[in-house]
């Protein structure tokens, strides 16, 4: 299984909930889903200068398979819609293999 930690600068929750709703059938049909989900009041350190209201752990079967939704034109269409209208930030904080 491969996973990734990532840091987000939500700026629109309905706009963000409507994205999530849309991606999950297309991330379930990869083999993903979601471990943990969580809204950040105050980020006390971060490598970055970005931003961080949200963090969530996101997995996939394989990485091929992580790699394969990210680039799959429905789930292209999708981002397009809802993220980069909800989203003015995007931290990976770790991605690795999780036995």
């Amino acid at each position: 299984m491969y996973e990734m930690m990532v840091g987000l600068k939500v700026i629109n929750d309905e706009v963000y909930q409507n994205y999530r709703e849309a991606m999950k059938p297309i991330l379930e049909t990869f083999g993903g889903g979601f471990r943990y989900d969580f809204k950040i009041a105050e980020t006390l350190k971060s490598e970055t200068d970005d931003p961080i209201n949200r963090v969530f752990a996101i997995y996939f079967s394989s990485e091929e398979m992580m790699e394969k939704f990210f680039s799959h034109e429905d789930y292209i269409k999708v981002k397009k819609q809802y993220f980069e209208k909800s989203v003015a930030a995007t931290t990976i904080i770790a991605g690795y293999s999780r036995t």
